[in-house]
């Protein structure tokens, strides 16, 4: 999305860098003219014809000056969307582990008695491992056929999970009675450990706090944002991205004043945090206009023939009353977040569905960057909206994304220009040696 003229040139929408010829539409000279109304404005946007001195072609051969450079883009404040986990819990155990270690050893305390205890502490960890096991067990028992195809020895895997829990319990066992002695029955502190572990289930400390259910979660592929991440991805932008750019070529070729900036040819994808999903632009924000439809994509899909995939153009309206153009929408998934925020029966807090809508944006970036097929044929646009109503808020979060994009394509065109050999030799680096006689003369100098 770009201008109605080149985005090198600092003039009106329309303007070119020479005058248009006698006879040009005077839809043009009214889109110049700096007093023209809002309606007016909007008027003309697909009536422009094109501009008529190749401004594009030579803002493309000549970079453009530092005047001619569009303003820095507004400082915004980015959403803060959290990254992947990383090991640092691991880590920290590791650490931990080491400190627990030396100050054993700086306790000074004799080997024999310091091994027994460890290895009872570590004996009713492996204890509670399996009470806790066969209490899902009793559960799991009831639903052999409709969650374990009628595998017992699948619900049992199920229930116990690591399989090592069994054979490190003998170990420790075995140690323990061999360090025996301080006079107690083995059978004693077996009653006392598994009492103390039955405790622990029966008051519900076992469970796993927030962030490990959140990190299982992430790791596992399994939270509500990767699906809707996922389905939106396969179902409907692997469809139609790849197919972007061409429908961009053929509304340019019908309206070349338009979308001179290739750098915007591609779906702008709006992701706000809060879920608030409009379904007309136009109420959301008032310098937002509908222009027109896209191409149409017609495809059979899922059993239904001829189904449509469509893109609206909009024009945005900046502060500095310039009309920018793009293809831009809203990422539907987030209407589901927010529908399930609003069910009883999603049971789906208002902290939560901030939480999927980060996770869902992170996530959508990670599979539309892996995928070539998509390649620079989008714009994620996440943002916060802020807690007190802002008018414009949205168009003026666009603007800041289309003007990076004109940065972006300035500075490949510079970087092109700049990386071009010039084919024409200057004189002053055209040093010809030439014989003043007309007889044959040595190139060198120095008389040899």
């Amino acid at each position: 999305m770009c201008r109605s003229t080149s985005p090198y040139v600092a003039e009106a929408p329309g303007a070119c860098l020479q005058q248009p010829p006698e006879g040009a539409p005077a839809a043009q000279a009214a889109a110049q003219s700096p007093g023209t109304t809002a309606g007016e404005t909007w008027g003309w946007q697909l009536e422009t014809a094109p501009c008529c001195c190749g401004c594009w072609e030579r803002a493309a051969a000549d970079p453009p000056s530092p005047s001619q450079m569009p303003r820095e883009p507004r400082q915004r404040r980015a959403p803060l969307i959290p990254e992947a986990r990383g090991g640092r819990a691991q880590r920290a155990v590791c650490v931990l582990l080491a400190l627990c270690a030396g100050a054993l050893l700086l306790a000074g305390e004799s080997l024999v008695p310091t091994a027994r205890s460890l290895i009872f502490h570590f004996a009713t960890l492996q204890i509670g491992a399996l009470l806790k096991g066969i209490c899902y067990l009793a559960e799991e028992i009831f639903h052999l056929h409709s969650r374990h195809h009628g595998s017992f020895w699948k619900a049992l895997s199920s229930c116990f999970p690591p399989r090592w829990h069994g054979p490190m319990l003998l170990i420790c066992g075995s140690a323990y009675v061999a360090l025996l002695g301080d006079g107690q029955p083995l059978c004693l502190h077996l009653i006392l450990a598994s009492l103390c572990q039955l405790l622990v289930l029966a008051l519900g400390l076992h469970k796993p706090s927030a962030v490990e259910m959140s990190e299982m979660s992430e790791r596992s592929k399994q939270n509500v944002a990767h699906g809707l991440a996922w389905s939106y991805y396969v179902g409907y932008l692997k469809i139609v991205l790849p197919r972007m750019k061409k429908s961009m070529e053929e509304f340019c070729r019908a309206n070349p004043n338009l979308l001179a900036c290739r750098k915007t040819w591609k779906l702008h994808i709006l992701i706000p945090l809060s879920c608030d999903v409009y379904d007309d632009l136009e109420k959301a924000d008032s310098n937002i206009q509908y222009v027109t439809d896209l191409t149409e994509t017609t495809l059979a899909r899922a059993g239904t023939k001829k189904r449509v995939y469509k893109h609206s153009l909009y024009a945005i309206r900046d502060e500095e009353n310039q009309l920018w153009y793009c293809a831009v929408e809203y990422a539907t998934p987030l209407q589901s977040l927010y529908a399930m925020s609003q069910d009883e029966c999603a049971a789906f807090s208002r902290e939560e569905r901030l939480e999927q809508a980060k996770l869902f944006y992170r996530t959508l970036e990670e599979i539309l960057k892996g995928s070539k097929e998509c390649a620079d044929a989008y714009r994620l646009i996440a943002y916060e909206e802020p807690e007190e109503a802002e008018t414009c808020f949205l168009s003026r979060e666009i603007m800041w994304h289309l003007q990076q994009e004109h940065r972006e394509e300035i500075t490949m065109l510079e970087g092109n220009h700049l990386h071009t050999p010039s084919m024409a030799l200057d004189s002053a680096e055209l040093n010809l040696q030439i014989s003043v006689s007309d007889l044959p003369q040595p190139l060198r100098t120095d008389g040899f």
